[in-house]
């Protein structure tokens, strides 16, 4: 494995990247809003990366980018790199279903076990689990066999997180770490003197865990509102983990609730940022504590490219997140033949795009940030 200098995910797909609110970066597409009635989705929903509606508005936002440079080529074979077989690989079904393409999709993962690749049905496609992310060139030389060509009728969606950035098993670790920063920053500035930095910890990584998924919805924007609330004092770590155990709290919804029925107890501080929550969860908006995903924005750019250009390898891979090169390779061939590249991140839009302020600070957002490539 080696360096292969600096770039950005912008190198290979451009703009051509939608974040969780399914408004694309590339100003030519349409945003979710203006497309609504044609992939009938009703006002107020933004559907995640695991539903049927995503596999619609994905397939729509792919023929509308496929119209842009190729107004007579329509596309009819979709393949798909990600880094989890049940989230991407379920997304990769519903976009194959809803826009009947034959689909082929690479899962990748670097895992210490001997190489091997498993070919896993997924619906009317078919998924080609690797447990090495140099095994993406040889999905790539599997395509012509399964007579499946890459050329203007083939769209291509990557991944961004842990796939084309972070990849899974490598370097995937720096931006959980980018997260956690972002978690612990937010609650500590809010918290000022009363944060206690054991208490944080105690409490993000018990509740951070899948027996909590259920409680915390596995969104990070609940659980750091919920370690913001125990950190406070208004709630104990134990009794909250035991009211979970036993089924008296079954629900992130239920405990918002009910710090509410007690939001006179919090401090001045604490009371403005909870009834923003307060309000936008009850507007449906999936990511409600803001000022937690900028920060996460910020942690994140930080940690890209920040490092010296001779810095040893493993100092990259733990501090830097940087460029899958095995996805940046066969994304560029693929581009080469003509396919269209197109790329998904299920990561807050506020956690990946720049303020404003910040974008006139000569801030970029995730995708095209740049930072070093990283491969074998």
């Amino acid at each position: 494995m080696k360096v292969f200098g600096r770039t950005a995910v912008s190198e290979f797909l451009g703009d051509m990247v939608v974040y969780r609110n399914l408004v694309p970066c590339d100003p030519r597409l349409p945003p979710l809003a203006a497309m609504r009635a044609e992939v009938s989705l009703p006002e107020g929903v933004i559907p995640r990366k695991s539903e049927p509606a995503y596999g619609r508005v994905i397939a729509h936002l792919l023929r509308e980018a496929r119209a842009l440079d190729h107004p007579s080529a329509e596309i009819e074979r979709l393949i798909y790199v990600g880094d989890t077989q049940l989230n991407d690989g379920t997304a990769f079904a519903n976009v194959c279903q809803a826009g009947r393409f034959r689909g082929l999709a690479f899962i990748g993962a670097d895992r210490p076990d001997p190489p091997k690749t498993t070919i896993v049905e997924k619906g009317d496609g078919r998924l080609y689990v690797a447990n090495r992310w140099s095994a993406v060139s040889q999905f790539d030389s599997l395509l012509g066999a399964q007579g499946f060509p890459v050329d203007e009728r083939t769209a291509i969606i990557i991944d961004l997180d842990k796939t084309a950035i972070g990849a899974r098993g490598r370097n995937d670790h720096v931006i959980d770490r980018a997260r956690v920063a972002a978690v612990r920053q937010t609650v500590e500035k809010l918290l000022g003197s009363d944060f206690d930095a054991v208490r944080f910890q105690a409490a993000y990584d018990e509740l951070n865990q899948p027996e909590f998924h259920a409680f915390t919805a596995d969104n990070q924007d609940y659980l750091a509102y919920i370690c913001l609330i125990l950190g406070s004092g208004l709630y104990d770590l134990d009794p909250v983990v035991d009211d979970v155990r036993g089924g008296r709290l079954s629900s992130f919804q239920q405990f918002l609730g009910e710090v509410d029925e007690r939001a006179g107890e919090l401090g001045d501080g604490l009371r403005p940022i909870h009834d923003q929550i307060v309000g936008l969860v009850r507007q449906g908006d999936p990511t409600p504590f803001k000022a937690f995903r900028y920060n996460e924005y910020t942690a994140t750019v930080e940690r890209m490219g920040q490092l010296d250009d001779d810095a040893p390898l493993e100092d990259l891979l733990e501090g830097e997140i940087v460029i899958t090169q095995e996805v940046r390779e066969v994304a560029l061939k693929w581009r080469e033949r003509g396919a269209l590249l197109f790329g998904l991140s299920d990561k807050p839009d506020e956690a990946s795009v720049p303020s404003d302020a910040l974008a006139a600070r000569g801030f970029r957002a995730i995708h095209q940030a740049e930072t070093h490539a990283v491969g074998g």
